[in-house]
This record gives structure tokens, sequence and C-alpha cells, in this order.
């Protein structure tokens, strides 16, 4: 696994009122990170996967063992980080809801991190029915290898599309005040997820996009990226 350090920062954490597609739950606010981490340049693999577990969940296996592990869910990706530790002697977890949308942005405030436009032909995500002001693409009805597509400004690769990633956050009401390192805990039954995926149309790929899946879901779609070791959080 390859990680890039993600300097401390503040950004604004939800989205503008007139983004297209933009939803009532992504509030715009002050966001501080305090303190940097490590973050998977890549999403966790199926090769990586395996090593670890000694099995492969995923429903594109033919894609291959550089595509991204899917059809895990919460629970998974959980015992897969336990296993990962007990034999690396490192500590891991899944980045919160405001490190993964501070690193997709990378320093900026566009849409997708990458622009305020966005095609399929740059990013795994259903181009058919194109983001307002971009070129139609292909949609190609599966995973692909993981930094198939250029990374971003901070090196990191399919922020955008390719499979959803999973966060630790509970799926809770954004506060409307600025906010240091969060972590949202508030008792709901959803955990966030983020970043889009193949299956999905441009809309979900943006930065500021929330969804949502129970612990228990699993999917085609559901993967996940790492942080590794820079400071510890409940997971």
């Amino acid at each position: 696994m390859e990680f890039i350090r993600i300097e401390p920062g503040s950004f604004d954490m939800g989205s503008p009122a007139d983004e297209p597609y933009r939803e009532d739950q992504e509030v715009l606010h002050r966001v501080t990170l305090t303190r940097s981490f490590y973050l998977g340049r890549f999403e966790v693999t199926q090769r990586e996967w395996e090593a670890v577990m000694g099995e492969n969940p995923s429903q594109f296996q033919d894609c291959g063992p550089d595509c991204p592990v899917e059809n895990v869910n919460y629970l998974d990706v959980e015992a897969f980080v336990a296993a990962l530790e007990e034999l690396s002697g490192e500590r891991f977890r899944l980045p919160t809801e405001a490190e993964w949308e501070y690193a997709c942005r990378a320093g900026g405030g566009s849409v997708f991190g990458i622009g305020e436009r966005i095609s399929s032909a740059v990013s795994n995500f259903d181009g058919s029915d194109p983001f307002p002001g971009a070129e139609s693409g292909p949609y190609r009805a599966r995973p692909t290898p993981v930094g198939s597509f250029p990374g971003n400004a901070w090196g990191l690769h399919d922020m955008n599309g390719n499979v959803w990633e999973w966060c630790q956050d509970d799926h809770c009401p954004y506060p409307e005040v600025p906010v240091v390192d969060p972590l949202a805990r508030c008792g709901a039954e959803l955990r966030v997820i983020r970043g889009g995926s193949w299956y999905y149309g441009p809309d979900s790929a943006r930065c500021g996009l929330r969804y949502t899946h129970r612990p228990v879901d699993d999917g085609p779609s559901l993967g996940f990226r790492l942080v590794w070791g820079a400071h510890d959080r409940s997971r």
C-alpha cells in the first residue's frame, strides 16, 4: 500500500447553494484539521485484501488483482483492519468524513477537487448523463484497476468514482458552526460513504456529496481506502 502525507489545514466542508445537484444536507461549514494524516494513494485492492484475509469477496474478480476490492461492508472493513494491524504491527483506520472531503478537495474548492466539471473519460463513473457543462463519456459498467486515471493535486487517485469509500462517521446532520477535527457520532443507523462509483452518475462523484449505507450492507460498488498510523481515532 502507498500512503500520502496530508498536511493539516482548514477548508469549507459541504457545498454552496448554487452547486448543481447539491442536497440540503451539504451545509457549508468551516472545518479545521489540526493533525497530519497518511491517506492511501489508491483504494484497497483485491490483491491487498486477499493477502491479508486469504479470500476475495469481490463480485468483479475477473477485473484483476489491481482492481479495488468491493462487496465489503463496514464490519468487513473493520475485520480487515484488525487483521492487517496484527500482521504488520502498524495502526490503520478508515478516514473520517472530514478527512476524506479535505483530501478530495486537495487544497481547492472546486466541485470535484480536480475542476468544476468532470467527464468519465478521466474518471470511472456513468458518464452517459453528463454533469452540466461537461461532455458525455463512457459507462464502463464495472470497476477499473486503481490508478487508471490521473490523480488530484495531492496525488490521490479515484477520489471521484470507481467504488464508494466507507468513512468512519455516523450519518449525522452537519453543524452550522466551525468545528475542529470532527468525527460524527450520533447513534445513527447509517454510516457515511463517499466518492461515487462506476455505477452512479457524475453528481455522486462531487467532493461534497454524502451518501450512506448500513454497516451490514455490501455490494459491487462498495470499497474503501485507509489511513495509516499518523494518529489514532476511534474506529
